[in-house]
């Protein structure tokens, strides 16, 4: 396996179009051909085809569909994993389905465990059960989605899930973007982890107002980047040694509590 020092990642905050996969496909694809050179990971917000629906029956495929095959494309063209949630029907249940895509075509798939009640996603899809982690470039990645976030059991590094990046893909509405503010460092310094969170901007189709706020957190918590109301696409260099080394410095995991999810 390649072992890759330094892993570029790209950030893709843009404004959803409200329940409109080719826009929402179009507006991806011109992000992705203005990309300024080579990344290994390009991340897309959740549910990226639609927004925020909770009309699961009329928007969503299965895992050959259209929107998937363009994920591949996508990843195919840049030579980099592509990477974010859409709607997914299996088995006659409909998940909100973090997917990721490899430059060969596989896919890796997580279904968000935590549906967010106020907004009774419940209703509407079924929860994920099992975490997920990725080993890529010699890093280990586990993703999450938009409310996973308020749950810090869940996102905690063990021993059996052992991870040196957190990936986020949320449609976090600005009303409530100071806890997002809070959470993202608090996640990444519990867990002495890089982390990555791409959000939407701009109005879905209740007007409920999205600033985005993505960004790029390093393990002691410092940011890396954060933009705030604007589309972007933004690429950055994560570093393996300064992970390792902090780890090395301050190796909290040594007094850490012992407990695993079954």
């Amino acid at each position: 396996m390649e072992i890759k020092p330094e892993l570029k990642v790209v950030l893709l905050q843009q404004d959803l179009k409200w329940e409109d996969k080719i826009a929402n496909i179009n507006l991806f694809d011109n992000c992705i051909k203005s990309l300024s050179g080579p990344a290994d990971i390009i991340v897309l917000p959740e549910m990226f085809s639609t927004g925020f629906t909770m009309q699961a029956e009329v928007f969503a495929e299965d895992m050959s569909g259209r929107t998937i095959q363009k994920m591949k494309d996508w990843a195919r063209e840049t030579n980099a994993v592509i990477c974010g949630s859409l709607i997914i029907i299996e088995d006659q249940k409909f998940f909100n389905r973090f997917i990721w895509v490899a430059p060969n075509g596989e896919i890796e798939k997580y279904d968000k465990a935590h549906l967010f009640r106020m907004g009774e996603e419940e209703q509407h899809y079924s929860r994920g059960t099992k975490q997920l982690l990725l080993n890529y470039k010699g890093w280990k990645i586990a993703p999450f989605v938009c409310y996973d976030l308020r749950f810090p059991v869940w996102m905690r590094r063990t021993n059996n899930f052992d991870f040196d990046l957190m990936i986020i893909v949320a449609n976090w509405p600005e009303r409530r973007i100071k806890h997002w503010d809070v959470l993202l460092p608090a996640r990444a310094v519990e867990n002495q982890s890089y982390l990555v969170a791409v959000n939407r901007i701009g109005n879905d189709g209740s007007q409920i107002y999205h600033s985005g706020n993505s960004a790029a957190i390093d393990p002691m918590g410092n940011i890396i980047y954060k933009l705030e109301h604007e589309a972007t696409v933004k690429e950055l260099i994560l570093s393996k040694a300064s992970l390792d080394n902090y780890r090395e410095s301050f190796p909290l995991g040594l007094d850490t509590d012992k407990f695993e999810i079954c």
